[in-house]
Order: C-alpha cells, then structure tokens, then sequence
C-alpha cells in the first residue's frame, strides 16, 4: 500500500513557520539577499539564529533550490518549501535510527522530495541536520517539537558563548 503525500497547501505556509520560530526567545532571522553579500542561489533564504553572532543557524527555511549544490528536494516546484533543523548527534540519532556520520551512505534510498515527512537533510544530513517540506497533518506536531529541540540547543550554545568569567 503505497501512502500518499500530503498535497501542498494542507500546512502552515513558510511564513506562517517563519512566525513561529521568531516568537521564540532570541532569535534573530536575517534573509540572504543580494544586499546582504550573499550568493545569489541563496537569495530569499531565511536563517535563524539564536543571539546577534550569527555564526551558526539552528534552522533555515528555503523555497528554492540551490543549483548544483542543493536540488535534491525539487524546491522549485510551486508552493513547496522546506524547513532545515539543526538536530545535533543524539536526537539525530534519536529520530533516525541511526548517526548522522551515515547519512551520506543512506541518502540514495531516501527521497528528499517527499512532503510532510521529516528526513535526514540531503546535504548536512552528516552535520546532524533534518528537513521537512511543507510541514502538515503527518508531521506538524513532531516538527514543532524539533523546532524547540533546535532553539534550545541554540540558546544553549549562545548562553556558553557569552558567558561572563
């Protein structure tokens, strides 16, 4: 029995995750832009950060592809984005069965072009990120739940760097 995917339109749009993570304690959200000195593949993704350092996102939203580097999910199809989580080793691990550190070696048999499924990013997989495209009804509950996994480890990560001795 094969199991549908759910059609694009039957979640939160990106902006409405978008809101979602910026209601959370901290976060900054800078928007790759020609202005902003980013490179044009890039352009209209988004980046959030815990704390105005900006070394290192801890999610990232993005409605098209990134030509010969990222196409494995087919953002350019119509309505479909997709939202990256920085997941760290043990929840990686956790949700996926197995480390990061094999992601490369089991990305062929995973499609990153599926909706509402959470999956091993196609491309940081190894550095313990996961995705969704077009969060709905399968996944919503459980991407809301890595959303604050993520932002805790941020601010964590944030609180560490900016401690006072």
């Amino acid at each position: 029995m094969t199991v549908e995917s759910p059609a694009v339109g039957s979640g939160p749009t990106a902006d409405e995750i978008a809101d979602r993570i910026l209601a959370l304690p901290g976060v900054e959200l800078p928007v790759a832009t020609e202005e902003s000195g980013a490179p044009e593949a890039a352009w209209g993704w988004r980046f959030f950060y815990v704390g105005a350092d900006r070394r290192r996102p801890f999610a990232t939203i993005g409605e098209r592809d990134m030509a010969g580097f990222d196409e494995d999910s087919r953002l350019d199809r119509p309505g479909v984005f997709r939202l990256n989580l920085d997941l760290g080793r043990r929840e990686f691990e956790r949700l996926f069965g197995y480390p990061p550190a094999e992601s490369d070696d089991r990305r062929a048999s995973i499609d990153s072009s599926v909706l509402d499924e959470v999956l091993p990013h196609p491309v940081y997989g190894t550095a313990a990120w996961a995705c969704v495209l077009n969060p709905g009804p399968r996944s919503l509950a459980e991407v809301e739940r890595l959303i604050g996994c993520a932002h805790d480890r941020a601010a964590e990560r944030d609180r560490r760097t900016h401690r006072t001795p």
